[in-house]
């Protein structure tokens, strides 16, 4: 009787009453029955009158019993379920919820305020330790831009840690994954084998997933937990001796000093020629050597927009978040110069950046007179950098592949405008570190506690409400150690058909918007990517998970990951006759939802993440500490909701 619900244990109660009344008044009816028929009554008149005795004193208990048990459930039994459910979440209980519980509903509200009040002594606590919080910021912001990437893991090859540049050089790279799944080759097990022999470090060449070669050095972290830090960084070719290119340059040389010698009288025709020839082919090997001295392509250069502008000392407009394929130090000085020429001139300008496409544009706007391009032509003959004088603003154009023009916006402004290329290589606008050090801690996953457990919370947005329809937008969001590591999937994906203008206007997802988005394959292949071994946690989960099953025909792509549904999870706490949808489980935990988030799939899957968070603390009260005990306790409410985890067992065949 225990494991069941306060509710359903007063319903059998007073089952059990109602049978036992029932059982009583027949037992009755049977003495008196007896004792009539000994008296000598008719039988026909005692048979009439024994079952009219009967049905009154039945209908009548029965009637009697389920006023009382309807009126005790919803004034005792439903209300404490609620105030239970509000207690173990923090929420404050309402007056009307406990209305009917005499002192029970004050008292609960008190140790509500009490809740709140040690929530404030830990906000201070907190408040108290920022100096701690802004040192660990820095030391973020120093570790997010060197340039070597940065991966620090367990005694298990678990990663704890990752700068950006670490995410750049092997794509997909994620908290509590294994190392080795994102190289290829026995590199890193051959060094890991020599810090176990008990080297202190091992230099590295590896090579990455998608196949790209890097070097680094592995070192061990001294400690109980064993860890290794690796840093890394593209490996470099080596040069190989240009030995055809010096010896041409030596035989033009050997042929032209000669030559040289003998100037004192005017040039015949055919030593003028032979000069040239040997000039000209002195001049082809040196390029010869340029090149095999300067092998590969160019240093890609990036600048994130946002970081360009700001650095314009200029009034700036809309600025599009989109990484440039520019060197900041060459377009920023030449945008800066030309800013303060205009305003010099009477043209005071403002700045921003749009992007069509693979190309952003630059544009310094102002009111009033354009500028003409041969005004224009001589600013750009200056160099914006005085250390640098050799370096002219046409220069810095033609080395980028780009140029700027004057034009002029209807109906009394004008604009420079100056084309760039979109870096194909994301450069974050904010320092982008991940970690989390607790992983080191923590045992295998199916012995961790939920708080502990990796996850990752995901949406779907459709063409329909079926199993049969399609993705058009799909995101998730990872938690791991009990908070959100800031690791975001969130994709369009193109549904082979037409979005039914009913569900566009949901979630706001268009025909022209997923045009060129990746299709169901592609999308969900990179979801399963960044989904492996993790929990997946979805609100009405049995959809979400059936729309991915029911995909597996299509992309071959199984998802046999374990799932928690924060339907089922709110239902364990404020039991089944609450209403459990995400706007009212938000509402009684105090989210704020965005309405132009809302029904989108990134805005719904951080909502969900934010409840999942804020229900482990009333799960754990309620003895729901591991996924187990979800596991056990879902079983109690397939009438509400089906179970996810059934289907995955079932592999392929299920969806």
């Amino acid at each position: 009787m225990s494991q069941l619900s306060l509710r359903l244990r007063v319903f059998l109660i007073f089952a059990a009453l109602v049978a036992g009344l029932l059982v009583t008044i027949g037992a009755g009816i049977v003495t008196a029955q007896v004792m009539l028929r000994d008296a000598g009554v008719p039988p026909a008149q005692l048979t009439d009158a024994l079952v009219l005795m009967a049905l009154i004193a039945g209908l009548g208990a029965l009637g009697l019993t389920t006023l009382v048990w309807y009126l005790f459930d919803t004034h005792v039994a439903r209300p404490i379920e609620t105030l239970a459910g509000n207690l173990l979440t923090g929420a404050t209980p309402s007056e009307a919820e406990g209305r009917y519980l005499a002192d029970l509903a004050p008292a609960a509200r008190a140790v509500a305020d009490r809740a709140r009040a040690l929530t404030d002594l830990d906000q201070a606590i907190e408040a108290h330790a920022e100096t701690l919080a802004h040192e660990s910021s820095i030391l973020e912001n120093i570790l997010s831009d060197i340039g070597a990437g940065a991966v620090l893991t367990d005694d298990r090859a678990r990663v704890l840690f990752y700068n950006a540049a670490a995410a750049q050089l092997l794509p997909g790279l994620a908290l509590d994954r294994e190392l080795g799944r994102f190289l290829r080759g026995g590199g890193l097990a051959a060094a890991q084998a020599r810090i176990a022999a008990g080297a202190a470090a091992s230099d590295v060449a590896l090579l990455g997933a998608e196949g790209t070669r890097l070097t680094g050095r592995l070192r061990h972290m001294p400690g109980e937990d064993g860890g290794t830090v690796l840093i890394l960084r593209p490996a470099r070719r080596e040069l190989v001796p240009p030995r055809a290119a010096m010896e041409k340059l030596r035989r033009h040389a050997a042929v032209l000093t000669p030559l040289l010698d003998d100037l004192s009288s005017p040039l015949p025709p055919a030593l003028s020629d032979m000069i040239r020839s040997e000039g000209q082919g002195l001049s082809a090997a040196l390029a010869e050597l340029d090149t095999a001295l300067h092998p590969g392509a160019p240093k890609q250069r990036r600048v994130a927009a946002e970081e360009l502008a700001r650095g314009l000392g200029l009034p700036l407009a809309d600025i599009a978040p989109v990484t440039l394929a520019a060197d900041g130090w060459q377009i920023g000085g030449l945008a800066a110069q030309l800013g303060q020429r205009l305003q010099n001139s009477g043209r005071p300008p403002t700045a921003d950046v749009t992007q069509a496409g693979a190309e952003a544009t630059l544009r310094l706007r102002w009111t009033g007179a354009p500028l003409s391009i041969d005004e224009l032509d001589l600013w750009l003959r200056d160099a914006p950098d005085p250390d640098h004088p050799e370096l002219s603003g046409a220069d810095i154009l033609a080395a980028h592949g780009t140029g700027i023009w004057p034009e002029t916006v209807p109906p009394n402004e004008a604009q420079l405008v100056l084309p760039l290329a979109v870096s194909a290589v994301t450069r974050n606008a904010r320092p982008a570190v991940t970690y989390d050090f607790a992983l080191a801690r923590q045992g295998m996953p199916d012995m961790r506690p939920l708080s502990a457990l990796t996850c990752v919370v995901f949406d779907t947005e459709t063409t329909g409400l079926s199993l049969s329809d399609r993705i058009v937008q799909i995101a998730g969001l990872r938690i791991a150690g009990g908070r959100l590591t800031g690791e975001q999937f969130d994709t369009l994906v193109h549904p082979g058909m037409a979005i039914p203008p009913a569900s566009t206007a949901i979630h706001h997802v268009t025909d022209a918007m997923v045009e060129d988005a990746p299709d169901m394959t592609t999308a969900l292949r990179g979801f399963h990517h960044f989904s492996e071994g993790a929990v997946l946690i979805a609100h009405n989960a049995p959809f979400d998970m059936g729309l991915l099953r029911a995909a597996e025909g299509e992309t071959g792509l199984h998802f046999p990951n374990r799932v928690m549904d924060t339907v089922l999870l709110s239902a364990m706490i404020w039991g089944q006759s609450a209403t459990h949808s995400l706007d009212a489980i938000c509402a009684r935990l105090g989210i704020s939802i965005p309405d132009h988030l809302r029904h989108t799939a990134m805005g719904d899957a951080e909502a969900t993440a934010q409840a999942f968070l804020r229900m482990l603390p009333a799960l754990e009260a309620k003895g729901i500490s591991r996924f187990e005990q979800v596991l056990q306790q879902a079983q109690k409410y397939r009438r509400l909701l089906s179970d996810a985890n059934l289907a995955a067992a079932h592999g392929p065949a299920a969806g």
